[in-house]
């Protein structure tokens, strides 16, 4: 098992997340108005279930570690020694 699959075991996408964006339970889901683009209606939805995140407003999508490269601008290496 690689490092990033190990860092993602042990966290939980919606507690990093929620740090950043908040967030309502919206059936399965959770959704807010995503931090990477303007908008006024949340479209913005993460999946604790799926550990990812997805924006149907700006397509931008992943699990926590592009999460945090993007939120941070920094290398997915770099997000991963934030979230450990």
């Amino acid at each position: 098992m690689n490092l990033f699959n190990i860092i993602k075991q042990k966290c939980s996408i919606l507690s990093i997340i929620s740090e950043y964006v908040t967030l309502k339970k919206t059936g399965s889901y959770y959704k807010g108005r995503c931090p990477f683009h303007s908008e006024k209606t949340g479209s913005f939805t993460v999946s604790p279930e799926k550990e990812i995140f997805y924006c149907f407003g700006c397509q931008s999508g992943g699990d926590v570690i592009s999460f945090i490269a993007k939120i941070e601008n920094c290398s997915q290496l770099e997000a991963a020694k934030i979230i450990s």
